[in-house]
């Protein structure tokens, strides 16, 4: 059995918390075995506010003695588990020691989705590029589950593969996995084509590199 912990990030354009990717979603994560934690971050409000509350999540669960914490975040959130993985400036109690996005926003300068992107960083393109999570993923990241529909219409795929591409030139530990659809918002996907993500990640969490994660940690 896991001995850790994953943080539910919901989506929601960094404007509101999607209820089917919480509670859902945790209780599909005890059901593997998981402690899970449903982290209601701040909305309507600007970098690095969000930034600072799942920080503060993953340093308490540390605190508490928790061997392992992982984030996992849909669409907005996914975009907020990324960035705790990726932030530069986090401590290292501060970093997830994996993160699994689903159908994120990576980005904030390509493709971006309009509404995240204005409530997180408005129209400021320095910072929009400071939190675009393609141009911090380096060899450090920790490793990384990512999923996405081919024909998303709200969060394009490209976010992903971008994402993705950052993470192999790095030589980060990732997987990608690309379903048939034009859906967005799914949560754990039930009766849909890409129903198959939640076997796929539950194997993963059976196989992630701890001794990957752990020398990351080590650094």
């Amino acid at each position: 059995m896991p001995d850790g912990t994953i943080l539910v990030l919901p989506g929601g354009g960094y404007r509101a918390h999607a209820p089917h990717e919480a509670e859902p979603v945790a209780e599909w994560l005890t059901s593997l075995g998981w402690r899970a934690r449903i982290v209601r971050y701040p909305i309507e409000s600007k970098h690095p506010a969000p930034l600072n509350a799942v920080r503060d999540a993953i340093a308490a669960e540390r605190a508490s003695g928790t061997n392992t914490v992982g984030v996992l975040g849909f669409s907005a959130g996914g975009h907020l588990a990324g960035h705790a993985a990726l932030a530069p400036d986090s401590t290292r109690d501060q970093r997830p020691d994996f993160a699994i996005l689903a159908y994120a926003v990576t980005s904030m300068l390509v493709a971006p989705h309009v509404g995240s992107r204005t409530v997180l960083v408005g129209e400021d393109d320095e910072l929009a590029a400071q939190v675009s999570l393609p141009l911090l993923a380096g060899h450090e990241a920790p490793p990384m589950f990512l999923w996405h529909t081919v024909s998303d219409p709200v969060v394009p795929v490209q976010h992903s593969y971008l994402l993705a591409q950052a993470l192999a030139t790095a030589g980060a530990a990732h997987e990608l996995h690309v379903f048939p659809g034009n859906v967005h918002g799914i949560g754990l996907a039930e009766s849909t084509d890409a129903a198959a993500w939640t076997g796929l990640c539950a194997d993963w969490l059976t196989r992630w590199d701890a001794d990957v994660a752990s020398r990351w940690r080590a650094e």
